[in-house]
């Protein structure tokens, strides 16, 4: 972090110093965990569902902590606001815009938003220090945390921007105004919030519309909801997928034994090959976005590319491949799950599955946040599963019954599917009936914790990634 003097702090938050000199300097990492706190550190008093993180203000002055931010007064030296969520967004607005050197860039989508930000990030890393957070930091406390990371030194910020309702990437990017836009998709994802994937659209646009005049929107051009925010913003409008008029295409595409995609990159830039170490076909999509993140930023293509092909999974749970020393092969993607990023998931179990010459198994749970067409979203997966050719459906719980329902009333699906209420009844199907040569996917929303599954069976014998 920039390192602020507590009457610095107080200015940018418009809050009052208490029981602080102002010259107090704030030098470490902004926590909202009081466990994280270290020397020079700011905490955050936040209100928890379990906690209120102004119990913990003394704790983290213990641990270091040089100054927290709290709504009333607490026994450690503070800046006092009306809402310390609302002014540890002030704080990360302000700093970042002291901080002129830094290019935004952003990224939005139903899907593979994370995947996606650690490829940018992978490539914009070749240009200078580049700032991402792990995982999914990407609501209104882990963005302005990843802004709060950078420093003098920062070159490139690379921010996810998630919506749970319209008006929320709009407050984000008052955070974090992006120099760059990047649109992944519309899906299904937290329907039940937005009410309609056109409402959904929406939502995410507001990312393109608080681009700069001289900044630049990348948008999926494959799917006609993102190409349609063209119209939303006077920057200037790059396109990537696989549609012969994107700016950025994707051309020959091709998966080898282990689903991962290699394909011929066009850009206005040149052409060039790629071939990823990510499993599954979807991630050419991800990958483009993050090569035209790059192009804009000034990289070779040469560079681009380089940083394409030599970049591995970060986030965890996110179409993670290993293989037992048996050769069952186990994909984790538990980490999230809606509509489309079921259908990239199942494809690429099949593909797999088939390049192997063993049987496929689907261990799924539920999609959560889908409103009033839950049950009809779920059936759909099934039957796109049993379109797929997936030879085994393990549902887990009484929500993901709908899945096997769906696979069982598809016509001309020989597979079977197993019902279970738990993890651990999943992984002992998996244990009884799985052989070498075949593939596992496991996959549900986040809150299911179904990666547990995954961990059980690949602790049954010896396991190691497949990355090469």
């Amino acid at each position: 972090m920039i390192p602020l003097r507590a009457d610095e702090v107080a200015a940018l938050v418009g809050g009052r110093l208490a029981a602080v000199d102002a010259a107090t300097v704030v030098s470490g990492p902004v926590v909202v965990d009081s466990r994280l706190a270290v020397a020079g550190a700011l905490f955050v008093c936040l209100p928890g569902e379990h906690a209120d993180g102004h119990e913990y203000a003394g704790s983290a002055v213990d641990r270091g902590a040089a100054l927290v931010l709290a709504s009333r007064p607490v026994d450690a030296p503070a800046v006092i606001v009306d809402d310390p969520l609302q002014a540890l967004g002030s704080l990360a607005g302000g700093v970042l815009r002291r901080s002129p050197q830094v290019r935004v860039s952003g990224v939005t989508g139903s899907s593979g938003k994370t995947s996606t930000k650690d490829l940018m990030a992978a490539v914009l890393r070749r240009d200078g220090t580049t700032v991402a957070p792990e995982g999914s930091f990407n609501n209104e406390i882990g963005l302005p945390l990843t802004v709060l990371e950078i420093d003098a030194t920062t070159a490139h910020l690379v921010l996810e921007y998630s919506a749970r309702g319209v008006g929320h990437i709009a407050y984000l990017t008052g955070i974090a105004r992006p120099d760059t836009a990047v649109v992944l998709n519309v899906g299904s994802a937290h329907l039940e919030g937005f009410g309609s994937r056109e409402a959904i659209a929406a939502a995410k646009s507001e990312l393109v519309t608080a681009l700069p005049e001289d900044g630049i929107a990348v948008l999926n051009v494959d799917d006609p909801l993102v190409a349609a925010m063209a119209g939303r913003s006077a920057a200037q409008i790059l396109g990537f997928g696989t549609r012969s008029d994107a700016d950025i295409r994707i051309a020959d595409l091709t998966l080898d034994d282990t689903a991962r995609a290699g394909f011929r990159l066009v850009t206005p830039y040149g052409e060039a090959e790629v071939r990823l170490r990510l499993h599954g076909a979807h991630h050419a999509g991800n990958a483009a976005a993050a090569a035209a993140a790059g192009l804009v930023a000034g990289l070779p293509l040469e560079e681009v590319v380089d940083a394409l092909s030599s970049a591995s999974a970060v986030s965890a749970h996110r179409m993670a491949v290993a293989e037992r020393a048996d050769g069952l092969l186990v994909v984790d993607d538990a980490y999230n799950a809606n509509p489309e990023s079921m259908q990239a998931a199942l494809a690429a179990l099949t593909e797999l599955a088939g390049r192997r010459g063993g049987s496929s198994w689907a261990v799924l749970g539920e999609m959560r946040e889908l409103g009033d067409d839950t049950p009809k979203l779920h059936q759909a997966v099934g039957r796109t599963a049993a379109e797929l050719g997936v030879d085994h459906l393990v549902v887990v719980g009484d929500a993901a019954a709908a899945i096997g329902a769906g696979a069982r009333d598809t016509d001309g699906w020989a597979g079977e599917v197993s019902a279970v209420e738990s993890a651990t009844s999943a992984a002992s199907v998996i244990a009884s009936g799985a052989a070498a040569n075949d593939v596992v996917l496991v996959k549900a929303s986040n809150a299911i914790q179904l990666w547990t599954v995954a961990e059980s069976v690949l602790a049954a014998a010896d396991a190691s990634e497949v990355t090469a």
